[in-house]
This record gives structure tokens, sequence and C-alpha cells, in this order.
């Protein structure tokens, strides 16, 4: 029998559902992530070599890459089918180095789903490495590595350990900092909305009533221009005056315009605008849209049907649709809907070729209704994937149709404006609603050229002007994408980052940035003007783009970079005095000599000290309750930090009392043994007995 050939991808779940697919000729093995990088001990780039990467087999991967190799020399043939994407041929690329494939070799197999039709396809016809995909992931790896592992440093001299630096996430902070600064100069201005609320006068002879009543016959008009000029009120005074100009009998509809509104469905997802919708619509950050997004890629165990992808690759710049899947969707909105549900929408890219690889964000298999599988999700992964499908499908439908009308209403000099709608063919609108005011339908008027109508009402408001929005993850990541800063791909850990680090708050949504972020990002602009400055990390971007799409030199891309930034690490390092930030104190005193304790960074993370060092040096860890009380001792239940960073539940009397959980007690008792129950991360969310000998559940 001739030997299995060999797949390699990244993703032990990815594995899994790979080989029940390619049947037992193959061999599917997963090298977990990355088997070769920088090292992390040292910058790991060899400057005067024309900023050569210096790449190492990655600490703790030795046992996964010798099963590799061993896989390797057995099978008859070897296959990377690592992402599609720049990260994704980067890694096929390094496991091709330590197999010692030969680089025009066709060893790479590329799909966009996991599908058996994809997969047999993606087998069929291997290419070898695309090396200018390679080059533009190097290029970035050795930019980022450049601007963190020398300006980190410095930071950590200059303010405290643990800041770091970063290419975009610099100029993502900035932006986050320019926002706040404008929301704090911002200086209201008052201004009134004027509204006349109208009726239509009864019928008179020939005319027909409008319904019961005087349902149809009453709407609001708003006031917008004087003597056909735009009008602005910006006091009462200015309102009184208005108002007694208004002559009650003279409002004269001057002018009705009736038409159809069509509203276009929205492209399919691309992986920011994903992050947008799950975010203004589930709730969720965009680091766990992408978390549960890459499950649903990977494979989920499905009732009847085992383990498979629900949708197509999630990094992914482009709204292209393969025209297979355009016409299982024409299929199955014609067969469920009907056939006028049918749109023919075609979609553009916003730029060119980057990323364009892979297909739009859509469902593996349109005919897989999100409740059919509910029972196989969690909540989350069925929220996410009822909204991939929903605007998938979506986009493939027609139009939404309104009839909608629109009114100039004169009295004397000044024109009050009236406006109705009404949905005339829901279209798109069956699947899949953008949740906004243009959902709604509004008071549909029947207005005449030449009818008087009758004020039931006048009514002034005043209002004043509103800061600009403070950002939510959602506003953040459509303001770095309009602004070509960085890719959808890397805006989840890099708001990650931003809060980790204390640069920023996020607080009931939105994003603050903290004193510390101010500080940092004060002294980015003032000594690295370019990588705070977001049209330069644009321009960047795009130079980096160019790599990919025309092989552009990248070493010559990082030495153009690199010749300014040494130049003012330089002057950074002379001239940045040793920043000294405020104590941040507590409420808790110290035991030892009675003086508050602050907190304090160190390797591990913060923690409290006597803010009356170095006379008293007293420390203890950083701690938070969580209502619980220790079932040994009675003393509270913290939540702590172990040095790996992992956190846990202890007892605050230790080390006198060591009880310890590794899930989130809970104050309520096992039934059976009485000992605390525990929350478990599982797809009902449940609890269970933190005995280990005790197997209930809840």
């Amino acid at each position: 029998m001739a030997n299995k050939c060999l797949v390699v991808v990244e993703s032990p779940s990815k594995a899994k559902t790979i080989g029940k697919f390619l049947g037992s000729k193959y061999k599917v093995v997963a090298s977990v992530g990355h088997v070769r990088d920088l090292p992390k001990s040292r910058l790991g780039i060899d400057i005067e070599n024309h900023f050569e990467p210096q790449y190492i087999p990655i600490r703790g991967k030795g046992d996964v890459i010798k099963a590799i190799k061993k896989e390797a020399k057995e099978a008859g043939k070897v296959y990377l089918a690592t992402d599609p994407d720049r990260e994704g041929e980067a890694i096929a690329w390094h496991i091709a180095h330590l197999l010692g494939i030969p680089q025009e070799e066709a060893c790479r197999i590329q799909f966009n789903e996991i599908t058996k039709s994809a997969l047999q396809n993606a087998v069929k016809a291997p290419r070898p490495i695309d090396q200018k995909l390679v080059d533009a992931q190097q290029a970035r790896r050795v930019l980022d590595r450049l601007v963190g592992y020398q300006i980190s440093p410095l930071l950590w001299r200059k303010v405290r350990r643990g800041l770091s630096a970063g290419r975009v996430q610099s100029a993502a902070l900035k932006i986050i900092c320019d926002r706040e600064k404008a929301i704090q100069s911002f200086v209201p201005r008052e201004y009134w909305n004027i509204t006349a609320l109208l009726e239509k006068l009864p019928p008179g002879k020939g005319q027909k009533e409008a319904g019961p009543g005087k349902k149809g016959r009453s709407f609001s008009a708003k006031l917008v221009e004087y003597q056909g000029k735009k009008l602005t009120v910006g006091n009462k005074e200015e309102a009184d005056r208005v108002l007694a100009a208004i002559l009650p009998e003279a409002f004269i509809v001057e002018q009705v315009e009736k038409k159809e509104r069509v509203r276009k469905p929205f492209p399919p997802f691309t992986t920011s605008s994903l992050q947008q919708d799950a975010s203004n619509k589930l709730g969720f950050y965009t680091k766990k849209t992408m978390l549960i997004a890459q499950q649903l890629y990977e494979g989920v165990e499905i009732k009847g049907r085992g383990t498979i992808g629900l949708v197509t690759y999630i990094r992914t710049d482009s709204v292209r649709v393969s025209e297979e899947a355009r016409a299982a969707a024409a299929g199955y909105i014609k067969e469920n809907y009907s056939e006028k549900y049918v749109g023919n929408q075609v979609y553009s890219n916003k730029k060119g070729s980057v990323q364009d690889a892979h297909e739009a964000i859509r469902p593996s298999y349109v005919d897989l209704h999100p409740d059919d599988i509910k029972d196989s999700l969690t909540r989350d992964q069925y929220n996410l994937y009822k909204l991939i499908w929903s605007r998938f499908l979506a986009s493939r439908m027609a139009p939404a149709v309104y009839d909608a009308v629109s009114a100039d209403i004169r009295n004397g000099d000044y024109t009050f404006r009236a406006s109705g709608s009404k949905l005339k063919f829901e279209g798109f609108l069956k699947v899949y609603s953008t949740g906004g005011e243009e959902d709604e339908e509004k008071h549909l008027l029947d207005l005449e050229k030449g009818e008087k109508l009758r004020l039931e009402e006048m009514l002034s408001e005043q209002n004043f002007t509103q800061p600009p929005s403070r950002f939510t993850e959602a506003a953040l990541v459509k303001d770095l994408e309009e602004k070509n800063i960085g890719r959808p791909s890397t805006y989840a850990p890099i708001i990650a980052t931003l809060i980790e680090r204390k640069y920023v708050d996020r607080e009931k949504k939105v994003l603050i940035p903290t004193e510390l972020g101010f500080l940092v990002t004060g002294l980015m602009e003032k000594y690295f003007k370019e990588i705070a400055d977001t049209g330069f990390t644009a321009g960047m971007e795009d130079r980096l783009d160019s790599v990919e799409v025309e092989h552009a030199d990248w070493k010559g891309i990082v030495e153009d970079f690199y010749k300014i930034l040494a130049e003012e690490l330089a002057v950074a390092d002379k001239e940045i005095e040793r920043v000294q930030l405020p104590e941040v104190l507590t409420d808790q005193v110290c035991e030892i000599c009675g003086k508050p304790m602050a907190v304090k960074h160190g390797r591990y993370g913060e923690f409290l000290a006597c803010s009356g060092y170095p006379d008293c040096k007293n420390t203890k860890p950083l701690v938070s309750k969580i209502d619980v009380k220790c079932p040994r001792c009675g003393k509270d239940i913290v939540a702590r930090k172990g040095r790996s960073g992992k956190l846990f539940y202890g007892c605050s009397g230790y080390p006198a009392c060591n009880q310890v959980y590794w899930n989130k007690p809970v104050q309520k008792e096992c039934p059976r043994c009485g000992a605390l129950l525990v929350e478990r991360k599982t797809k009902a969310g449940e609890r269970a007995c933190s005995n280990p000998e005790c197997d209930y559940k809840e």
C-alpha cells in the first residue's frame, strides 16, 4: 500500500474536521500555530546584514516539530494546508524549511472553507509557496519587532516596567487620546428645535375621510427654512420671536414629493464589518468575536453530521463571493421565500487585490439554517453564526422598497418639512435587520399641494450640541479601517493590548484613555512622530501591501523606516527624563505601619505595596472579592492571578488557609456532598460541584 499523504494545518480542531473529509489516504496533523519565530529574549534581527530575521524554533514546540518531521519522512506527499492569508503562508514557509521541502515544490494547498468539495479541489491543485505573501508577513513582523523591542525598553527605563509601543498600537492609542481631548475641550452650543403639530382638515364635500377620528390626519413638521434659506435658532429669544411670527391659520402645503425609496442590502461580512456588527448587535468584544468565529470556521460537532466547518475563512478584507455560493443562495431564497426575493447585487472591495485570495465571510452551507443546528451550538456560537448566515443571505436578496413622501409646508416666510414612509416590499429585511432608524416606518402622509392645514400645537425644545462620542470597540475598528491603519485581523489583539497595558480603560463598552495612556502618547508624539502619526502609519500600510501585490523589496522598506527610527531613538534616550507616575492609593491599610497601600507594577503584574516605602517594605497580592465565603474558615474568597497570569480563586486567609478553586465558586452548596459549586465554561454554562469525587451538575 502506498504511503499516506501528510496534511499539515495549524489547529487540532481544524485537523479533526479536515481528516473527516479527506479520508483514510491522508494523515492530518496540527502544528499548533507557528513553529519558528524571532527569539523572545533578544531583538533577533541582524540589522547590519540587511535586516535578516534570525528565526529559531519556538520553545515548547520541539515535540510537535519532531512528530511532524517523523510523519513527513514516512509520507508519500506532504501538503501544507495552513490558513489562506499572509500569516498562514508564513507558517507554511517555516514548516517547509524545517522539512527541507524545496521552494519550487507544489506543496501548498489552499481553501476558503472546510467542506468536502473545497478540500478535494484543493488537493488536486497544489502550488508552490507564494514568496510575495511570505515577504509581506516578514516585513510586518520585522517592522513590529524593531518598534516594539527598541521603544518598549526605553519606556521601561523612563516610565515603568511592562509598558510597550507598537507600529499600529501607538497610532490606535493616539486616536483614542485625540478623541478624549476633543471631548474635554468641547464647548456646547445652544440651539432650538421648533416643531408644528399639524392636522389635516376634515374632508369637505367630495373628500373621503382618512379614517375614524383623527387617525391619518395628525403629523409633525419641523421648521427648516426662513425666506428660502436654512434656519438655525440659537437661543430662547430667537425661538420666541419665531413662535410669535407664526400665523396659526396660515399653514399651506407648498410642495409634495412622492416616490419609491430603495434600500439595498449590505455586502457580506469582512473581518472588520463582522467585528462591528457583532459588537453593536450582540455586545461582543472584538477578541470574543474572533474567538467564536474561529471555532465556527475550524469545525463544530453537529448532531447527525459530525464535525463540520460552518463558515468560510474569517480573516478577509474581501466582499467577493464565489459563483457556487451565489447559485446556492439564489436557490435557497427562491425555494424558501420566492423568486421576487432573489437579488443580483454587485459589491466591490475597498482595496484592490490585497487579501482577496479568499471570499467574504459566509456560511459554508447556506441551507444549514441557524435554528436547525441551535442545539449543537453554544449560545454565543449560535448568535454569531445566525448573524453571519443572515447577513450573507440578505446580501443575495432583493432590495427593500418603501413608499416615501416629503412635504414642504409654508407659513409666511417660514418653511416646515414633514416626511413619512411605508414599507412596500421587505426584500432583504425579511432575514436581516440593521437595527437602526432606517428600519422603522414613519407615518405616510396623505397631502396635496395647496392644501390648508390646522395647527394643533407649536413646540419649541432647547438642545445643545453634543461632544464627539467616545470610541466603542466597534467604532474604533471602523475608524482604524477608514484611516487604513493596520489590518482587521490585528484589531482585536491591539485593543486587548491597550487595555492590558492600562493605557485604556473599558467602561460601559466605551474606551477611555488613562493618565498613563496620555503620557505614553505624549512621549510618542514628541519623540516618535511617524509612529504616532496616523497618516504616516497608513502610508506605511500601503508600502507593506505593495510587497504582497507588486513584490516590492521588503527589506528596502524596513531600511527606510529604520533610518528614521534609529535617529529618534538616540534623541529620545538622551532627552527623556525619568517620569515619576503618581501613586494610586487604595482603601486598604498596611497592617504593619497603618499607612495606605498603593498599587505597584512588577514583573508579574500589579501588586500592593505600602506607601510608606522605604521605611516599610510590606507587600501583598492585589486581589478582588467575589462575594463568596471560604467553606473552611469563613473568610472571603478572592480572585488572584498566578505568576503565569492565570486567574484562580483562593481564600483571603492564605497562608493560614490554603483553600483554592480553579473555576469561579458561587455561594451555593452541592446538595449531595456540601462542597461549593463552581461555574464551568461549557455550552450550557453549567454549575458543577468543586469536589473532584462528586459528579453533581446543574
